[in-house]
């Protein structure tokens, strides 16, 4: 196949913190350098999803006079509550050292993305918003030579509509991987060089997100609230925030720790329903829902750091696992990822090392801020692996010493954590009420999600019959639950046989099925570029 090309020095995967981050960085190093991003959604920032309190410790040193270029960072984080929950009241806890967010900012990444986004594009960054980077090119001796864009216009058959447009080639010296987390292509990279040899499988947690309008007289502009305990049980990790940005709106969200054992446990759903707990209810009631999202987040933290850097190119950011659960934040740390690499490949390329493995930057992180953060809360999350009580009392003595005890928890692979629908309880969750609690189809409508139908449906089963022979008999076909936007349906013919329906056009990218399903059987894979979700303001 012959396909356009074109020739960078750096390209980037990836047009949230981290790849931003790293090309404002390279441009800043040398104006001389040309640099590339992609961007799979319709513009930057349409598939970013975060709480977020952001922490602005990188903003600081990447762009230091921010404030004077009127970054959206607006409404500073005042007050900070930590509640355990019951299902009819609340309890105050301390709130934990890291999660202490004065000086912080309460954002819409989204928003903060267009903004870096445009930084970039002052320094002469290209940035192409709407094309997938679907594949990997490699040099003959295996190096990687860069990527291509997902062909444009095939029909589900696979034939060339009218509308098909080849894909382009985007060669580059060192390619950077900021795919977020889960990427499609960093996993053939784990693959393809062996770089999860020496690391804990990675583990994961699905947030779900909606953004509302309150009531003026219920707003209490820079809150910020994080809540444990109901409506999980004590066995199963999970917890809330509720943030009061300005103008009369609040993130609310939910996250699931996707190491859960019950194949009935439904993440949407709970979510849904502890929006009725009194504590989210007094706000929520008379006000509007506006936006919904739902992504997966990486939870693994410094044991499943994988090796960053591999023959032409590296990861950054949530693709390779930088977040700090603890403190509930990772924007700080993805954007540093990629200000270390872009520092790394400028010397690398100054050097006229071209492809050649820059293994200068996995040293550069490791004497970095980010190792140091991670390391000293690297065994708080996994701590909960024995059940709330004792993840919390185990926290608050590591907090205690400063994560300086001598050892480090292991962690496990979370599709390999569900039990049997048999031996599991049953969960009954409440109908939605249309006023606090919604359908999932009613939410999807809100992320704005869309995708060409007619085209090859980008989540694949390995091997189909698995669907049926063991998801659907042995786990209760938990697919249908754990994804928040209603994709995979059983449905039975008149023989009362069933048959595991995927409603692509539903997907809003979180990529938990690829996480969760116990086989690893789905194959989440780029759709066309610009298809999925459309968040705003989220």
């Amino acid at each position: 196949m012959s396909r356009e090309s074109m020739e960078y020095d750096v390209v980037i995967i990836g047009g949230g913190p981290s790849g931003l981050s790293a090309a404002i960085k390279l441009k800043q190093l040398s104006s001389d350098l040309s640099v590339c991003l992609l961007e799979k959604g319709s513009e930057i920032g349409a598939h970013l999803l975060s709480g977020a309190v952001f922490e602005t410790r990188a903003l600081d040193e990447l762009i230091p006079d921010w404030k004077d270029k009127n970054a959206p960072l607006e409404t500073e984080a005042k007050n900070d509550e930590f509640l355990f929950l019951t299902q009819s009241s609340s309890f105050k806890l301390p709130n934990p050292p890291q999660m202490h967010n004065k000086g912080n900012y309460i954002i819409s990444l989204g928003e903060f993305a267009k903004w870096l986004a445009v930084e970039a594009e002052n320094l002469g960054v290209e940035i192409y918003p709407g094309f997938a980077a679907s594949e990997i090119l490699y040099h003959e001796d295996g190096t990687v030579k860069g990527v291509a864009t997902g062909d444009m216009g095939i029909d589900k058959s696979g034939n060339k509509k009218a509308s098909f447009e080849d894909g382009m080639e985007l060669h580059a010296k060192q390619t950077i991987f900021a795919e977020g987390c889960r990427g499609s292509l960093t996993k053939e990279l784990f693959e393809k060089f062996d770089l999860r040899k020496d690391c804990d499988p990675q583990t994961y947690g699905i947030g779900i997100k909606e953004l509302w309008e309150i009531d003026p007289e219920l707003h209490e502009e820079g809150l910020v609230k994080h809540t444990i305990g109901w409506p999980m049980d004590s066995q199963t990790y999970g917890g809330s925030w509720m943030y009061h940005l300005k103008g009369n709106l609040v993130s609310i969200g939910f996250v699931i720790g996707l190491d859960y054992k019950n194949p009935y446990l439904s993440p949407y759903d709970e979510m849904q329903r502890m929006k009725h707990h009194p504590v989210f209810a007094k706000y929520l009631a008379g006000g509007k829902r506006l936006s919904y999202g739902a992504r997966a987040l990486s939870e693994g933290g410094y044991q499943s750091i994988p090796k960053l850097t591999f023959k032409g190119g590296v990861l950054i950011g949530d693709t390779a696992g930088f977040l700090n659960v603890p403190k509930i934040k990772g924007n700080h740390t993805a954007m540093k990822s990629g200000m270390i690499a872009a520092e790394s490949i400028f010397k690398h390329l100054s050097d006229n090392k071209g492809s050649e493995e820059c293994v200068e930057y996995q040293d550069n992180i490791k004497n970095s801020w980010v190792y140091d953060e991670l390391y000293k809360v690297r065994n708080i999350r996994p701590s909960f692996h024995k059940g709330l009580f004792l993840g919390i009392a185990y926290s608050a003595l590591d907090t205690l010493f400063k994560g300086k005890l001598p050892w480090t928890f292991r962690n496990h692979a979370d599709h390999d954590q569900l039990k049997s629908a048999k031996s599991s309880r049953q969960i009954e969750y409440p109908k939605p009420d249309g006023i606090l609690s919604f359908d999932k189809m009613s939410s999807v409508y809100l992320s704005n999600t869309n995708h060409e139908e007619d085209q090859p449906a980008h989540l694949k089963l390995n091997n189909p019959e698995l669907a049926i022979s063991v998801n659907y008999k042995e786990y209760g076909s938990p697919e249908t639950r754990y994804c928040p936007a209603g994709v995979y349906e059983i449905v039975k013919d008149f023989d009362n046989n069933p048959s595991l329906t995927i409603n692509a056009q539903n997907c809003v990218h979180c990529k938990t099925c690829d996480i969760k399903d116990p086989n690893q059987n789905i194959n989440w894979v780029t759709p066309e570029g610009s298809g999925g979700p459309n968040y705003s303001n989220m």
